[in-house]
């Protein structure tokens, strides 16, 4: 996915963060100058769903304008290789629990 924010907010004349910041603040949505710059100029590492709500709502836009998806990014699965067999030693070796306190577990 790739944030379109700038963009977004620029094709309804809104040029700068701080314009944007006080009019989610007037919508309730209150936002840090640090966390704003973050969503004014990269990819924001996350984002509630009630404050991309507040964005869309200011800027009067729909979700698909501010996150565009780029399908071509996710990898694709490898069609040469099968699927990995699991390692027959790793299966082989079973967890035995043990008790904290040192004694031994009953007879099974």
């Amino acid at each position: 996915m790739r944030w379109n924010l700038r963009l977004a907010a620029a094709n309804r004349g809104i040029w700068k963060a701080s314009e944007l910041q006080r009019m989610l603040a007037a919508r309730g949505l209150v936002i840090s100058a640090g966390k704003m710059s973050g969503l004014w100029s990269g990819n924001p590492a996350s984002l509630k769903l009630d404050d991309l709500d507040v964005i869309c709502a200011v800027l009067g836009c729909e979700i698909g304008e501010l996150l565009i998806p780029e399908p071509d990014k996710v990898p694709q699965p490898n069609q040469d290789q099968p699927a990995r067999a699991v390692d027959a030693s790793a299966q082989a070796s079973a967890v035995v629990p043990r008790r904290r306190d040192g004694r031994s577990l009953p007879p099974q």
